[in-house]
């Protein structure tokens, strides 16, 4: 397995790369936030050799106004990821199922040569998604061993820690077949 982390404003720019295969890094949220450190995170990702990916976190309505948004900042480089963030907002409340479906979606639509993948945890895909819909794959959130999330889907990335970075994992036997997936072989 693949060991990997997640970045957002919360974490520096300057993250440790060592041992790494990824990196998926925070672009936007809603229709109006923008990662601040998105050009510094991107930059020592690409600059360590990871393949990178780029997420948004997703708030209910304007689905199409919403994807719009992550493209139009979400660098474009052959080999990147694209991920939904699909969980509780600031203020209780989530996407719906619909709404998330389609903004994956339009996502796709948008940058048809890109892997679209959906970010959720755990209690999220076994109680909420009605729709098992994560577009290329899966990356769950579920704070066990490494490798063994509690769900019988079938997952691309598995977050398994918080501290005191996200820490993941990618299910692909090596580098080169996750930079193949992603579509930079």
């Amino acid at each position: 397995m693949l060991h990997g982390i997640d970045v957002s404003a919360y974490q520096s720019s300057a993250y440790d790369t060592d041992g790494l295969s990824f990196v998926f890094v925070k672009a936007t949220e809603g229709r109006s936030y923008v990662n601040p450190k998105l050009a510094a995170q991107t930059k020592r990702g690409r600059d360590a050799g990871l393949v990178v990916g780029f997420y948004h976190f997703l708030w209910p309505g304007d689905l199409t106004a919403q994807a719009e948004y992550f493209v139009a900042h979400a660098p474009e480089k052959a080999g990147d990821i694209l991920a939904v963030d699909w969980e509780t907002t600031g203020d209780g409340t989530h996407a719906s199922n619909a709404e998330k479906d389609a903004f994956i979606r339009r996502v796709k639509a948008l940058r048809p040569h890109y892997r679209v993948i959906l970010y959720t945890n755990r209690n999220y895909w076994l109680t909420v998604d009605k729709t098992s819909y994560a577009g290329d794959g899966l990356w769950i959130a579920d704070y066990v061993t490494a490798g063994e999330p509690r769900i019988k889907a079938t997952w691309r990335f598995h977050q398994y820690a918080s501290d005191p970075h996200d820490k993941n994992v990618a299910n692909f036997a090596t580098k080169e077949a996750l930079k193949e997936w992603a579509g930079d072989a």
